[in-house]
Parts: structure tokens; sequence; C-alpha cells
């Protein structure tokens, strides 16, 4: 009789102990070993338990191919969650270990092929071994902060209580938060200057959307006489393009979206355009403003010299469809959406022991669940946004929808998405500087990883599961987008990896950079309000105060908007960083010499991010690696 050693790790995480019963059975070249209960004295499986056992063969089962665990209920049905088996052969010293990472749920047998990584590549012979796949893996078994805001917020206060006393006393823990961090008061006191508008552009919510204007737009005529006293001395509108010092926001994708009506009224939109100028002393400012796509006598284009609350309202009306951009799409769609193709394609397509499976899984944990519960609580005919945003209901679908028909792969990729914007020229964009950064870390582990694992190009095109991987991603996730640029065929080690970096630089930094800052640009909503509750003005002589206070979001919706940007933006319990791996997937001695290599760049960049932002008066630490969750998880 040979006996074997076999290690079972429970989870770590609520609920992933189990009181049912488990069997495993060794599968090895020459035979299996006997099916053996699993049961120590005393309490087996418990939360985040290591527990060993014997198991016994008949003879030598030469190389052990497989792991076969069985759960069956014990009184009650109770979930596992197994993290990982391994087995000691008798006289051996080599340990090996069977991956799992998964939730057992109901009777139950998974087969588990040795952790290893290598690729699947439809040789002769190979195990096709039966993995299927349990969407709880990615879940979390707690309620979700976005539950808070099921119910509207008391607020409590006098007839004669200002917007400002309104806004700071609509909810307490937003008002404690306002108070002790530093970018809410900032952005208090300095959300009226145009190089604090600028700035946001470069390092707010939604810092994708600026581009080089080459040309002005024929539908904004700017004239060079509106704009030259807000250029730098002996140099005109002409000469400044030509430099590539103008440019442009436009958001024309918000042209004719219906609006959302809140408690009977129907709100506001607006499609702006903005022309930007890097100054060379005032950074970077907006020089003009229209509210709309078709310019008229009812469109007039706003300048810095107008009246004061004139450029004011043209400002908040900016910053309203920033609110719509960075949310709608920036934030859910080109993050969210786009990082849950690549989970529901891993988990349908790839087996638990696959390399890209292995390293694609830390970066996408509870997404599909925090993306469920967006769906139901935040973007539903019910939700969040339909009760305080303007374009709530169908508005935030059609604009969706507007912005996917254009999306590209290219766009995706950093650096190809500031070359074909024309921005490498812009000073202080801080965001650029630290994604490039991060892009590169990336792109460099995942490069190495995938060097180790497929030795050849040909081998990442005779993966039949790879193959199978990207052609549910192209098909059926970004379906439909016959300009989206990606092959439904990976041919070679680069393709894989750049498609690789990609996911995981969405899944991380991306979203930390649209994600992490929100309540910093939104705690104060005149600077970024989530809706407009009268049309954009017609006569820049004719508007004053309390049109502006008229027009900006009533007390209930600034309460809202003021607690969901505390809740999605704020650091979560449980969070990850970057480069940080609870679960240790990869356990060959090369793949983890490459992961300590990954941290020790993370670790330059933070250094680096920290050092620049030394006594800076307004620091830009969302892309810090250690403030960067591991995936999107809020």
């Amino acid at each position: 009789m040979e006996v074997y050693t076999v290690t079972v790790a429970t989870g770590t995480s609520e609920y992933s102990g189990t009181n049912n019963y488990i069997y495993v059975t060794l599968v090895g070249e020459k035979g299996e070993s006997e099916r053996t209960l699993l049961d120590n004295p005393g309490l087996d499986f418990c939360r985040g338990a290591v527990d060993e056992y014997k198991v016994c063969s008949p003879s030598r089962l030469g190389s052990v191919l497989l792991v076969r665990l069985e759960k069956q209920r014990y009184w009650v049905e109770d979930n596992w969650f197994c993290r990982y088996v391994t087995v000691k052969p008798p006289d051996e010293d080599r340990v090996l270990t069977f991956p799992c990472y998964r939730w057992l749920i109901g009777d139950i047998k998974v087969e588990l092929r040795e952790g290893t990584g290598t690729a699947h590549t439809g040789c002769p012979g190979g195990i096709a071994a039966s993995c299927p796949v349990i969407l709880k893996i990615y879940l979390r078994g707690v309620t979700n902060a976005l539950t808070v805001l099921t119910s509207p917020p008391t607020v409590a206060l006098s007839p004669t209580a200002t917007y400002t006393t309104a806004l700071f006393h609509c909810n307490h823990i937003v008002y404690k938060t306002v108070l002790y961090l530093f970018n809410q008061e900032y952005c208090m006191e300095h959300w009226k200057e145009d190089w604090f508008f600028g700035y946001q552009c470069l390092n707010g919510s939604n810092p994708r959307m600026i581009q080089r204007c080459k040309q002005l737009p024929e539908n904004f005529p700017v004239t060079a006489d509106m704009v030259q006293g807000s250029l730098y001395p002996r140099t005109n509108l002409d000469k400044e393009l030509k430099a590539g010092n103008i440019y442009l926001v436009d958001y024309a994708i918000m042209e004719e979206i219906p609006v959302n009506v809140i408690r009977g009224k129907p709100q506001h939109i607006a499609a702006p355009l903005c022309l930007l100028y890097q100054h060379p002393d005032q950074g970077l400012i907006p020089i003009a403003i229209q509210l709309g796509q078709v310019p008229g006598l009812d469109t007039p284009i706003f300048l810095p010299k107008d009246p004061p609350l004139a450029w004011l309202l043209a400002k908040i009306w900016v910053r309203h469809s920033e609110f719509q951009i960075f949310q709608v799409l920036s934030h859910l769609l080109r993050t969210h959406l786009v990082v849950e193709v690549f989970c529901v394609a891993t988990l349908r397509q790839l087996p638990a022991v696959h390399p890209v499976f292995k390293l694609l899984a830390p970066h996408l944990r509870y997404t599909l669940e925090i993306n469920c519960r967006g769906r139901t609580q935040l973007i539903s005919a019910d939700g969040i946004f339909k009760r305080v945003v303007s374009t709530g209901g169908d508005g935030l679908l059609i604009l969706a929808q507007r912005e996917y028909k254009v999306l590209t792969y290219r766009s995706l990729q950093p650096c190809l998405d500031f070359h074909d914007r024309g921005v490498s020229q812009l000073r202080d964009y801080f965001y650029r500087e630290h994604s490039l950064m991060l892009w590169e870390a990336i792109h460099g582990f995942v490069s190495g990883m995938i060097r180790l694992f497929y030795q050849s190009d040909s081998e990442v095109l005779q993966d039949p599961e790879l193959q199978a991987w990207i052609k549910d991603i192209a098909e059926e996730g970004f379906t439909e987008l016959p300009s989206f640029g990606l092959s439904s065929e990976l041919r070679t080690r680069d393709e894989l990896s750049t498609l690789l970096a990609v996911a995981i630089f969405i899944s991380t930094a991306q979203h930390a950079a649209t994600n992490n800052g929100q309540f910093d640009w939104c705690a104060w909503v005149p600077n970024t309000p989530c809706t407009m509750r009268h049309p954009p003005p017609t006569d820049k002589d004719a508007i004053t105060m309390g049109m502006i206070m008229d027009t900006l979001p009533d007390v209930s919706q600034s309460c809202v908007e003021m607690a969901i940007t505390w809740h999605l933006g704020r650091p979560q319990p449980d969070a990850v960083p970057l480069g940080q791996y609870t679960e240790q997937y990869f356990t060959e001695d090369q793949a983890l010499e490459l992961i300590d290599t990954f941290r020790k760049e993370l670790k330059k960049i933070e250094e680096h991010i920290l050092s620049q932002n030394e006594g800076a008066e307004l620091p830009y630490l969302y892309l810090l690696p250690s403030r960067i969750e591991n995936s999107i998880t809020i």
C-alpha cells in the first residue's frame, strides 16, 4: 500500500468553510487511489484552514495527473471554497500543487490539473479535464455599500438655509469627510478659477477626452479676436494652433440625448464644445465655450471676458456634461463593462490551471458582482441615477450605446490613445505620465509571464483553449463592432501580451484614475453637478446668481450626488493593492520571480509619484500603486 500526503486549503473569505463531506481521489498515469473521505479529529475545512490527510493507493500511481474532489451534503447544503490541493508522493521530496480557487456548490465532483501553468496546445494524449466554472468565485458574500443609497437622505434645514449650508448638512458622513480630505476643500476654494477648470480636464475623473486641436471645428466659429485677450502677448490663435498649444473637449455625444424627468420636472442637457489654451504661465485654461453643437444667436460663444457670472455658468455646464461622461462612459462602459467581457470569457473558456486564467483571475475579483449591483441599483429604471442624474433612464442607455459603437481596441491602449489625441506636449498631465509608467510595468510583467509559458508564437496559435477565449472576447463580448480592431485569433505572444496588459491596466490603473477621485471633484456639487434644472443660457447679460442657483441641483439631488460619489470612490475595506496576490495561483519559481520584479517596479513608481508630489499644492495620487486596487470592486 502506497501512502500519499494530501493537503487541502480552504478559502479565507467569509463562509468559505463547510461541514459537508469531502472526498478525494488521486488519478495517476498507472491508476487511481482509493476514494478517501477527508476526516480528521475535530473540525475540517474551516475558513482559512490548511488540513493534511493520508490517501492510500494499492500501488504506485506514477505521475499524478489529476486530483478528483467530491462534495456531498451532510444534513444541510453548505458551500465550500477550495483554494488548492497539494500532493506529496511517498518517498519523494517534491510536492505537486493543484490549484482550485473556486466554490463547490451542491453535490459536485471536480477534477483539478496540476498547477504548472502549462498551456493546452492540443497535443495527442492530452487530458480533457472537467473544469466546471462557478461564478461565485468572483462574488462577495457580504452586502455592498450601494445598498445604503437605496433610500434618500433625510435633510432637516431651515427655510433660510443657504445652498452651501444645505450641502454641508445633507449627509453627516460626507460632511465630516469634506472637512478632513484636502482635495474637496481645495476644490471648494478654487472651483471658479480657470486654471483649476483646465487642471480637471487633465487630471480629474475624465482625463481621456482632451485632444489637440489642429483646426477649429466648423460648428465652433471662434475668431482670433474673441480669444486674443486670453493668449500670451505677441502671439495669436493661428500661431498657437500650429504650435500645438490649443486643445479641444467636444461633448457632441451628448447631442439630443433624452432628458430625465425628476419628480415631474424635466431636467436639461447640453452638448458643449470647449476650447483650451496651454498658457506659458497659467497652465491649461479654457478660452471659449459653446453650449451646443449648432452655432447661432441662441447658442452664443462664452468667453473669459464676458460678465463673470456668464462665464461661470458656461463652465458649470461643461462640468455638468463631464459628470455624465465620466460616470457613464469613462467609468461604467470603458472600465466595468469592458473588463466584464474578459471576465465572462475567462470563466467560460479557460480552466483554472491555464496560465492566462491564473494571470487574470486576481484582476477579475468581485467585478461581476459590482456590475450586477450597478445594473440593478444605479442605472436601472428605478435606480439612483434615475432619481438625480439628468441622463438617468433612457438617456443613460443611449449615451452608452453611442460610445460603444465607436469604441476601439486601440483607444484602450494608453500609449496609442495619448498619441492619437495629440497630448504628448501637455504639461502637468500627471494622468498621462503615471499611466504610461504603469502600462510599461504591467506590459513588461505580462510579457515575461507569457514568454515563460509559451516558448514560441506557434504555441499561442495552437492553444485551443486560448483561441476559444479570444473568439469569445471578440465575437461574443465586443459584438457588432466592425471597427473595434481586435482579431478573433491570437497569432503571436506579443498580441497576447498586449491584450492581457490591456485587461489588467483597465481593471486596475484606468479604473482607479476614473473612480477614485470622483468625490474630490463632486463633493462640492457646483463644480460637477449631476443634473441641471434649467436650460442653457442664451443671453450672456441676463445671467444672475439666482438663475445659477435655480439651475444647479436642488438640496435633495445634491445630497444623493455627494453620498453616491463618496460611496463609489472610497477605498474598499478588503481592497487588495495592485501587484499583491492573496491567492498563490502560480507556484513556479520563475513565475514568482517575475511577480517579485513586478512589485519592485511598482515600488519605484510609487517612490517617483510620492517624490513628485512632495510639497505640491494639489497632489495627484490616484495612480499611486498602493492606492490602486487589483480589480474593479466598486
